[in-house]
């Protein structure tokens, strides 16, 4: 049975006990974002989604079973809160929405992914200009384990224009296949990247140690292929 009335003493103990969990996933996730974003804000909303994990623990469900579930909600709460603080600047977001369409356009002309020196030759920006545009998206938030309806709105926002509503989109079967159909389509590099980063779980100094690139060029190529998965599935944009 789902939602458990309990005692305040017996709330705060459990709160306490699973606090670790709520600062663990904080920092993780404050570590891709930038200087900006605030950790005890993170922690604050992480708390937020575990005392609504509480609340729904089942009698029957295991620590193991409760704490994956734990950590889905605190996590879901940090990203809503983000959300909110519209944490990437507008000019920022113009301009990946804008890489985007080009890519779109592009490789829908080339019948592969376009390169970064065809991509700001398009743009009319110099190779630097686009580069430095990346770098201005700063933190990666798009977790590819949480294809599922707890983050639906954050995720679309990072496919897809903002301001969207898609309810049930991301737990559709199609859109997974296609998300795994072009997460295979990228550039055998960017397919790394992810792999080392979302896989792997490695930071990006991590991952520009392995690869002898800098932590800066290797945030780059992670934002580059995100973007280019936002513009493969461009078409579910216009279908909803």
């Amino acid at each position: 049975m789902a939602g458990r009335i309990v005692d305040s003493a017996t709330r705060s103990a459990q709160v306490a006990e699973y606090l670790p969990l709520v600062q663990r996933i904080a920092q993780r996730l404050r570590a891709r974002l930038p200087p900006s974003v605030d950790l005890n804000d993170l922690v604050q909303a992480g708390l937020m989604g575990l005392l609504d994990a509480l609340e729904q623990r089942e009698n029957s469900i295991n620590e193991t079973a409760f704490q994956s579930y734990a950590a889905i909600r605190i996590r879901g709460a940090m990203l809503d809160e983000l959300r909110e603080q519209d944490w990437l600047p507008r000019r920022a977001r113009q301009r990946e929405q804008k890489i985007a369409k080009v890519m779109a356009r592009l490789e829908q002309q080339l019948g592969r992914a376009a390169t970064e020196e065809e991509l700001a030759q398009d743009l009319g920006w110099t190779l630097s200009e686009y580069q430095e545009a990346l770098r201005e998206g700063g933190g990666q938030l798009l977790y590819l384990e949480d294809l599922s309806n707890e983050n639906e709105s954050f995720v679309a926002q990072h496919l897809r224009d903002t301001g969207e509503d898609l309810p049930g989109l991301l737990s559709a079967q199609y859109f997974q296949r296609d998300l795994v159909q072009a997460i295979a389509q990228l550039p055998e590099r960017e397919q790394l990247v992810m792999a080392l980063y979302y896989q792997e779980d490695l930071t990006l100094r991590e991952i520009g140690k392995v690869l002898d690139l800098t932590e800066s060029r290797v945030s780059q190529i992670l934002r580059q292929a995100v973007l280019r998965l936002r513009s493969s599935l461009i078409d579910w944009r216009e279908e909803a």
